[in-house]
């Protein structure tokens, strides 16, 4: 069975290396490892970069659309559940074969959590892919980008952001840990 990994970002150069875009860096730091090439899918509205064993996804559309590029790829590869539109398979278990991957204004910077079955809490992304999976059990990487010196920002605000270079380096460091909960 594939194992689906999901890096939420925004496309565009403008968008590459914001606080928002912690997702794009950390998926392309596993595609890196696994030396995997991208390839724009536009079946998908994705970058799709896969093996035998995992697929990976940046979603093109977009974060507040991220679930319409998930559940793209989840249909052509036939993972969602059979009875995937009747309401009693609402929230389905997907935790075994989808991964997402995003940042998280809630966790403080250079730490992640890992959650399964859990709310958006506000992420855009995360919650498009909730309604249109119409589930939440699935697995999260969510990567802490809270920085108490910038507080003052207002979060929407804040996210679109890029890291300062001292972020970037610490967020480099992660990584590898990261990757490793990811494989």
């Amino acid at each position: 069975m594939f194992k689906i990994i999901v890096g939420l970002g925004n496309p565009n150069e403008q968008y590459k290396k914001t606080r928002h875009n912690a997702g794009w860096l950390a998926i392309d730091a596993l595609a890196n490892k696994l030396d995997l090439t991208w390839q724009n899918n536009k079946k998908f509205s994705a970058e799709i970069a896969k093996n035998n064993e995992i697929i990976l996804v940046k979603p093109l559309t977009y974060m507040n659309n991220s679930g319409q590029s998930v559940q793209a790829v989840l249909s052509f590869y036939k993972l969602l559940p059979k009875k995937f539109n009747l309401l009693i398979n609402k929230n389905s278990d997907l935790s075994q074969i989808l991964t997402v991957i995003h940042d998280d204004l809630d966790i403080d910077f250079g730490k992640y959590k890992i959650s399964i079955d859990s709310r958006s809490a506000g992420h855009n992304g995360v919650e498009s892919i909730i309604k249109n999976l119409k589930t939440k059990n699935f697995k999260r990487i969510r990567i802490g980008i809270k920085n108490f010196s910038l507080t003052k920002i207002p979060a929407e605000k804040f996210v679109l952001q890029n890291f300062n270079q001292e972020e970037l380096t610490n967020l480099n460091k992660l990584m590898p840990e990261l990757i490793n909960n990811l494989i």
